[in-house]
């Protein structure tokens, strides 16, 4: 057999992190039901549950937790931030347990994003050859249920990205992303913001060095419980935001070419 054939017939292998912060109870039914999902898929995937400095009474909880879903899914590993410093930190932290790994994922723990549509942003990263996003839109196939508020903070951030650091996105937020990995290693290091603003960030960075992505409508239902508040936490996103656009015009956004 050919190294081709060989290399055609052996899955990439996908790193994908779920963030937590406080969220072990949340994580409970989802983690479940994306446990056994990913038993049941053909993708290589090791599932890396990372949190974000939650303290020791969380992390006795998650620990009960991985026992549970590692007889259901034996790829699933916790990883503990030593500080809480936010969602961008600790995801990125988490990607670098296997940087070498062909395509490095994402997907908030809340359970808005049911894990089959994770499956076909897998599906989509393979057929494509490209990092794969998630957007939030109503199609023939695909449904959204959110709150007005969110609706309109969500309508309103995707409004400041396009005019602030010109990324050309219909959903930069949504909690799910598969990165192609040779993409995110190119621009790895000019990688900064530590918040919830990091996608918008990633994004930038992807778009200065000319990689391109696709964008896959999913069905996206808001679940209750949730530590992002739309209009408490607006303004740090835009303020993030804002000293992002300040380094994209200062240059900091380029491809490494090592």
């Amino acid at each position: 057999m050919s190294d081709l054939e060989m290399k055609a017939q052996t899955p990439s292998r996908i790193l994908l992190v779920t963030p937590v912060w406080k969220d072990a109870e949340r994580l409970g039914g989802f983690g479940t039901d994306l446990a056994e999902t990913l038993a049941a898929c053909h993708y290589d995937v090791h599932w890396v549950i990372a949190d974000d400095g939650s303290g020791a009474e969380q992390h006795q909880k998650l620990q009960e937790l991985h026992q549970k879903l590692s007889g259901v899914y034996p790829k699933v590993s916790l990883h503990f931030a030593k500080e809480h410093r936010g969602k961008g930190s600790v995801v990125r932290e988490a990607w670098g347990i296997h940087p070498e790994a062909n395509w490095l994922a994402f997907v908030d723990a809340d359970g808005s994003l049911a894990p089959d549509e994770l499956l076909r942003m897998f599906a989509a990263a393979e057929q494509g050859g490209e990092t794969v996003l998630a957007i939030r839109k109503r199609t023939e196939t695909t449904d959204v249920h959110e709150t007005v508020i969110r609706a309109i903070a969500h309508r309103l951030f995707i409004l400041a990205v396009k005019t602030l650091v010109g990324v050309q996105c219909e959903d930069p937020q949504c909690g799910a992303k598969v990165l192609r990995g040779s993409d995110y290693r190119a621009v790895a290091e000019s990688l900064k913001e530590d918040g919830l603003a990091f996608d918008a960030e990633m994004l930038t960075a992807l778009a200065a060095s000319g990689a391109p992505w696709q964008e896959l409508p999913v069905t996206w239902i808001e679940k209750d419980g949730g530590k992002v508040n739309p209009m408490r936490d607006a303004w740090g996103m835009l303020a993030a935001l804002w000293k992002i656009r300040v380094r994209q015009r200062n240059g900091e956004f380029k491809k490494n070419e090592a």
